[in-house]
């Protein structure tokens, strides 16, 4: 079946390749979650909804009857972002035998991204899906001045001490808004040696930047799959939805859900 409706388009193969590298290369460069979450899938354009299973689940047994407890149902949402091809631009390319400007396609991707990286971080609150800094049960802590003293380094101990204590060993990960990157280029006094390195130490070297965080907020993360994962049914992809006004509109789309089994992996700091 083609649901991405590209037989319906007037484009050659050569078009389509130009498309699919220009919207993959252009949400790599923005995603941010990804690069750390553990990945699952992509398991089909089909999926409606997937479920969460927390690390305790249990088959309960009674009167003949058997149901897991621990495990709920969550809707799997489509994430999409819409541009545009104008026959004119296409046309011209063709005849001068240059490749066609896809710089709308580019930025469709790039939204398309941040709007993954928003629902990670933040959730869909018309959805009902929470995201890291929402999810009930995460760990929050008070984030302390980070532009003075060893508040950054301590923060961060304090944080994986906490995951630590609660059994959740693993690939620690820490994701910081971007004022706060900022503030941990500075060198601490007497060692000669930027708190941010100090940081990065304690997470091995997993440390991130990501611009829908808002001002003052860390995220430390234990990011193993069984803890939390992206789940993806449809991976990025670019279809064709409609030709208007003798030019070309498309859809940048892709199906995924955050999936948090145990909040508790998560150390919030504001």
């Amino acid at each position: 079946m083609d649901y991405l409706s590209r037989q319906s388009a007037p484009f050659d193969d050569n078009l389509w390749q130009q498309i699919d590298e220009t919207v993959i290369q252009a949400a790599k460069e923005t995603l941010v979650g990804r690069r750390f979450l553990p990945f699952f899938g992509p398991v089909g354009p089909g999926l409606n909804e997937t479920a969460i299973c927390s690390p305790q689940k249990e088959e309960i047994f009674k009167d003949g009857f058997s149901v897991m407890k621990g495990r709920q149902l969550a809707r799997v949402p489509q994430l999409y972002e819409d541009f545009q091809l104008y026959w004119r631009d296409l046309e011209d390319s063709r005849r001068q035998g240059f490749p066609a400007d896809l710089s709308a396609a580019r930025i469709a991707a790039q939204n398309l991204a941040r709007r993954e990286d928003q629902m990670i971080f933040h959730g869909v609150k018309s959805l009902a899906l929470d995201g890291l800094l929402t999810v009930p049960g995460n760990d929050t802590q008070e984030l302390g001045d980070w532009n003075t003293g060893e508040n950054a380094f301590l923060s961060v101990v304090r944080g994986v001490s906490a995951l630590n204590r609660k059994g959740r060993f693993g690939k620690h990960c820490l994701v910081v808004s971007s004022d706060l990157l900022v503030a941990l280029h500075r060198l601490q006094p007497g060692t000669g040696v930027l708190e941010l390195d100090r940081v990065k130490s304690l997470v091995g070297g997993r440390l991130f930047t990501c611009n829908v965080l808002e001002g003052n907020t860390a995220v430390l993360i234990c990011a193993q799959p069984q803890y939390l994962d992206l789940m993806v049914g449809l991976d990025i992809s670019a279809a064709y939805t409609e030709l208007a006004d003798l030019n070309h509109h498309l859809r940048v789309l892709e199906t995924a859900i955050l999936r948090v089994k145990s909040p508790d992996a998560i150390v919030i700091f504001k």
